[in-house]
């Protein structure tokens, strides 16, 4: 933030406009919430609005100097320890005691002294009860607590505390093998998450090494166990799937990592060594390929989540997929709406906005989904999976992605002993228009586009009814059809339906990318207790056969 509105005791946040939050003399209303966010208010709390000052004022600027700390001794003043009881000054501690760190370094460098004058002694006090404060009140080992721990032991170093520095370095090197587990995934349930996780333990390096430690050895261990579970998520377009509470972005191209090869769509780096992985944690990851025999960005991507039950950044998301194929999403995830406690929260963490098979006449459970089935192949890969989503429902989804004709069938099961709705979701981009040509066949395309998405739901066992298949878009009551980027508002974007009611239900999907000119046929047949599905891709054909247990296999 520019000093010209330091002076003014002005904040500005996000993409609210700048608001005075003081006198004009460093007095602030730690209580302003003008906007009724709660990041708004928690970074308000964190100081870290003052950088430009605090730079400013460690090249002499005397006025920059005189301002940061007024506003630093009036936060100080107005918040005597404990503040817990503030949970925008309790959550920004560590933020706000990097920015103690910094201004009294700009203090020393901006006076050209080597001790703190005894004008500005009270900031090692502040400093003494911010590590008190992490001590006493650590998150624990996700990224809160990380940070704090790098706060933590910035202090100690700044302040010569051995007691400081050596509970931040053991803390640390405990709370590393829970944040990232031997197989690279984070604790955060979300993939954003995971690529901030990897920079954030990076600068726990950095900060360990300036301190005089050595880091432990497990902490490079699990960051390029990280860095490999990252490229693996990366999608054929370059980015990150945002799954769990996760922005749009791409990975972050770190020399020597797989994270390398994927960030740059393969033009730099190692190609990983898998195609296809699946982490204990709850995450399957697969492509068609890395750009061996076709452009990197027409290959085939996908993520489908299962495992433990929801926490920190997840959402109710388990055997959902995210899909990317011709150069473009065709499923998503409808993102993340960001921390204030609302309707669209309540909605992007729901099993509503993922592409599930939800029971929205049930009361949702936070579940554990299993991995029961899983086989990979050259063409192929099938995964099944059960969970109870909802109490006294029984869901399945089986699950088969398809290589050249690059598609995805799936089929999912509902039982219970009352009479239920069931709704396989299917989220499209929201540059998605969706027409609805028959009971059994939506065609999603952007106008003018070179490709477009058949969403086909193929009788099998149940009846269809007049409900059977519809598109939502843009509701607020109930809230269905957004998408949030993290970067842009919302947009509507359309979910296509398929529904039935009753004490069970099968619904069997089919999504099929295919060109603008192309079109997407089947036909179906039974002999003995095995459903076969005849497709015709454009000019490519493939069977695909359901068994009686669920289990999808490619034939041809």
């Amino acid at each position: 933030m520019p000093v010209e509105m330091l002076l003014r005791d002005t904040y500005v946040w996000g993409d609210d406009p700048p608001y005075q939050v003081g006198n004009g003399s460093g007095d602030i209303d730690w209580h302003s919430d003008p906007y009724k966010r709660p990041s708004w208010y928690m970074w308000l709390h964190s100081l870290r609005w003052l950088g430009q000052g605090v730079r400013a004022a460690a090249t002499g600027d005397r006025q920059a100097l005189t301002r940061v700390m007024a506003i630093i001794g009036d936060w100080v003043r107005d918040h005597p320890y404990s503040w817990k009881g503030d949970v925008g000054a309790w959550e920004s501690t560590m933020h706000r005691a990097n920015v103690l760190i910094c201004a009294r370094q700009a203090v020393l460098s901006g006076l050209g002294v080597q001790r703190l004058p005894r004008e500005y002694e009270w900031l090692d006090r502040a400093l003494l009860d911010h590590s008190r404060f992490l001590i006493e009140n650590w998150s624990g080992p996700w990224n809160h607590g990380t940070d704090e721990s790098i706060a933590l032991l910035g202090i100690g170093c700044v302040l010569g505390r051995s007691e400081l520095t050596d509970h931040a370095a053991k803390r640390l090197t405990e709370a590393i093998t829970v944040s990232i587990d031997p197989q690279g995934s984070t604790n955060e349930q979300s993939i954003g998450y995971a690529m901030f996780s990897y920079q954030m333990w990076g600068r726990a390096v950095t900060a360990l090494r300036r301190c005089g430690f050595d880091p432990a050895p497990v902490i490079e261990v699990r960051r390029r166990a990280a860095a490999e579970w990252i490229a693996l998520a990366t999608t054929s377009a370059g980015e990150l799937p945002q799954v769990g509470d996760s922005i749009r972005q791409r990975p972050q191209a770190v020399a020597g990592t797989p994270l390398e090869y994927a960030a740059t769509l393969g033009r730099r780096g190692t190609r990983p060594a898998r195609r296809t992985a699946v982490f204990d944690a709850g995450y399957v990851f697969g492509r068609t390929g890395w750009g061996e025999t076709r452009p990197f960005t027409q290959e085939s991507t996908y993520s489908i989540r299962f495992g433990p039950a929801r926490q920190l950044h997840g959402h109710e998301d388990h055997t959902s997929i995210t899909y990317t194929s011709r150069g473009r999403d065709i499923l998503i995830d409808p993102g993340h709406s960001g921390y204030q406690r609302d309707q669209w929260q309540t909605f992007v963490r729901s099993q509503a906005a993922h592409n599930v098979m939800t029971i929205p006449t049930a009361e949702v459970v936070r579940a554990e989904t299993k991995l029961t089935q899983s086989l990979i192949g050259p063409r192929s890969e099938y995964y099944q999976f059960a969970d109870k989503p909802a109490k006294g429902v029984d869901r399945t989804r089986d699950v088969l992605v398809l290589k050249d004709p690059d598609l995805i069938v799936t089929l999912d099961r509902g039982r219970s002993d009352t009479d239920q709705r069931y709704e396989t979701l299917w989220h499209l981009p929201p540059d998605q228009n969706v027409t609805v040509q028959s009971a059994t066949t939506a065609v999603a395309a952007k106008p003018g586009d070179r490709s477009k998405t058949y969403v086909l739901q193929v009788p099998y066992q149940d009846s269809q009814g007049g409900d059977a298949i519809t598109v939502q878009k843009g509701k607020t009551d109930p809230v269905q059809g957004w998408y949030f980027s993290g970067r842009t508002p919302r947009e509507p974007a359309p979910v296509v339906t398929f529904g039935r009611s009753g004490r069970t239900a099968s619904i069997l999907s089919v999504i099929a990318p295919v060109g603008a000119t192309e079109t997407v046929a089947y036909s179906t047949r039974t002999q003995g207790s095995h459903f076969f599905l005849d497709l015709t891709v454009g000019s490519r054909k493939t069977t695909i056969r359901v068994a009686s247990d669920g289990r999808l296999t490619r034939l041809s």
